[in-house]
């Protein structure tokens, strides 16, 4: 595809983790694209480190902000995507690290018709902690490198990282929705809008982006395969309060037994009169 891809970098009260995802961002190959940030309440020093970047970085960088009222990430998501200028988005974590090829392997692996997971390297808590204490530039690490880490036990698996052809492959499970996560996941911008995007019903942690995949697929969006193309290093965190999780979970049963629903009730439309 052609044209400016919106990156949409979730966040939420975590700077050290976030400079880590915009340096890397900002180390691209590809350069045309703009990033998003979609801040779910944070305080003034992640504030503080988006107006930084933005100021001297040659790549556009945005900062949508709303008040924190708990755990809103699908709704912020839904803020950015009405503040995006692009025609293609890509979700992605402040926590995490992106390696220099990765917005030019999603731009290649972009389809009409087609939505495209990627997957993500985990990195253990204590590695993770060295790495931001150092500022340790992972975006520009060498597969050997990561191989000793994972030697040393320090990321769960290596070989997200190698980069298979594109093949028949990748379309053969065209309606699974498990593992499509917004840590790493683009759509184009316009079939987002017709599902009304993220439903904001889901409140609390939990499978909102779930939701948003089994839309798509309703909608007759097919999964195309974004993995040994695309994959992000994720740093370690604390899980998030997932008193909501079973509520939401049964919620999203009720949307895989029922193929009629498209639209999020509660979704993006609300937010793009305004803008």
């Amino acid at each position: 595809m052609n044209g400016v891809i919106s990156v949409i970098v979730t966040t939420y009260n975590w700077p050290e983790a976030l400079a880590a995802c915009l340096l890397s961002l900002l180390d691209q190959q590809d350069r045309q694209f703009e990033i998003i940030v979609a801040d779910d309440g944070s305080g003034a020093s992640t504030q503080q480190l988006v107006t930084e970047f933005a100021e001297t970085s040659p790549i556009p960088i945005r900062h949508v902000w709303h008040e924190d009222l708990g755990f809103r990430a699908g709704t912020v998501r839904n803020k950015a995507v009405a503040a995006s200028r692009g025609d293609y988005l890509l979700f992605m974590d402040g926590d995490c690290v992106a390696l220099p090829n990765f917005i030019r392997r999603h731009r290649q692996l972009a389809e009409t018709g087609y939505f495209v997971p990627g997957n993500r390297i985990l990195l253990s808590e204590s590695y993770t902690q060295q790495t931001l204490q150092q500022k340790t530039p992972l975006h520009r690490q060498s597969f050997g490198f990561f191989l000793v880490q994972w030697l040393q036990r320090r990321i769960n698996r290596l070989l997200p990282l190698l980069n298979l052809p594109a093949g028949r492959w990748r379309y053969g499970q065209p309606r699974n929705w498990q593992k499509a996560m917004t840590c790493n996941l683009a759509a184009w911008k316009n079939d987002f809008l017709t599902v009304n995007g993220f439903d904001e019903a889901f409140e609390g942690w939990g499978y909102e982006d779930s939701d948003l995949v089994i839309r798509l697929i309703h909608h007759g969006i097919k999964r195309k395969e974004g993995r040994f193309a695309a994959p992000v290093l994720h740093l370690w965190h604390r899980h998030n309060d997932r008193s909501r999780h079973d509520e939401n979970y049964q919620r999203l049963l009720r949307r895989v037994a029922d193929n009629t629903v498209i639209r999020a009730e509660q979704g993006v439309d609300q937010y793009l009169k305004t803008v």
